[in-house]
């Protein structure tokens, strides 16, 4: 999974990259920086610490995130007319969500405001990808063979619907869509259909007293870079008992990756034994022949059926022998729906 932190200048992005990632990127606004600053980060996740015990592997592998500080808004000062540059559009198209930043650390700062800012600028690059292409699509349609008539048709007809509802004002995601037109949307990377969530980058005070953050209608994070800078810097107990003073329960990282997962619609499943114990990100509701891929095609292609326990029968089993025992574990084929946090052996004749 791949996130992208975009915003406006000063919000405080490349801070929020650095606290989030440990990365060590220069901060603060520059409209030349046209490439994204990117960092890979490991998935916290407590069901892992629990099953590597369980088994002792010789590896334990946890799934992983991949932040990109894409950058902010071109302001006048900066000798750009506003917006995004074209750059900074190529590289939000290219990841799964967008992590909107916004500094509501001052008390001067106006969140919802700077929010509809960055709605609009990227409502604008879908609306210009959008008749760009019906441009040439009437082109194509004059010069085109009656047989191709249909299928442009089909395009120019689904993107004047789209168009009209970016012109309301309403993102693509709110958007419902067939598969067929899913699949012919599939190469646009339409920034408004990505899945989005809020990053308020906020004061210690505030952290303390979320009451009195506003509500931005999206799903949303509320993060100090201050403090996670702080505690980018300390070793985990250390962390840990700087977090407990605070009166926070978890890191902002962990915080951040699962609203993430939430938005994207991302479950985890978990493949173990004395090899390796491992977490698996896919789509909420693939099938078994879906999460088998995503380990190896080949084992996909010979599957013959899963075995499948809940994390939670596993640990109260104490581990798989017991949970066979028990009964616990279930014979799934094919098309059987992976829930969250099932631990999957996949069966497969290849």
């Amino acid at each position: 999974m791949r996130i992208g932190l975009i915003g406006l200048p000063a919000s405080g992005k490349s801070t929020m990259f650095n606290a989030l990632t440990g990365a060590r990127v220069a901060t603060g606004f520059s409209g030349k920086r046209d490439q994204p600053n990117v960092a890979v980060v490991k998935v916290p996740d407590e069901r892992i610490d629990t099953l590597t015990p369980m088994f002792n592997p010789r590896k334990t592998v946890y799934a992983t995130v991949e932040f990109a500080d894409i950058g902010g808004l071109k302001g006048s000062g900066d000798g750009g007319s506003g917006g995004f540059s074209t750059a900074l559009i190529a590289a939000a198209r290219q990841v799964d969500a967008l992590a909107i930043v916004l500094g509501a650390y001052e008390p001067t700062a106006g969140p919802s405001s700077d929010l509809e800012e960055v709605e609009l600028e990227l409502n604008l690059a879908d609306l210009s990808v959008i008749e760009k292409r019906l441009e040439r699509l009437t082109a194509d349609l004059k010069k085109s063979p009656t047989a191709q008539r249909a299928q442009i048709e089909a395009e120019q007809s689904l993107l004047s619907r789209l168009r009209e509802t970016l012109e309301q004002g309403t993102p693509l995601r709110a958007v419902e869509l067939s598969g067929d037109e899913e699949k012919l949307l599939r190469g646009y990377g339409f920034l408004t259909a990505k899945p989005v969530l809020v990053i308020l980058n906020v004061s210690e005070q505030q952290l303390q007293d979320q009451a009195t953050l506003p509500d931005l209608g999206l799903p949303t994070v509320a993060v100090s870079g201050e403090i996670e800078s702080e505690i980018a810097q300390l070793e985990p107990a250390d962390a840990r008992a700087f977090l407990d003073d605070l009166g926070i329960e978890r890191p902002g990282i962990d915080r951040v990756i699962q609203l993430a997962y939430r938005s994207s619609r991302l479950i985890s499943f978990f493949t173990v034994g004395p090899d390796e114990v491992r977490a698996w990100t896919i789509a909420d509701g693939s099938t078994a022949l879906e999460a088998a891929a995503t380990i190896h095609t080949d084992i996909a292609r010979g599957l013959i059926r899963a075995e499948v326990i809940a994390f939670e029968d596993l640990v109260r089993a104490g581990g798989l022998t017991e949970a066979k025992k028990l009964g616990l574990l279930r014979l799934e084929g094919k098309t059987y729906r992976v829930k969250d946090a099932e631990i999957c052996h996949f069966l497969s004749n290849i």
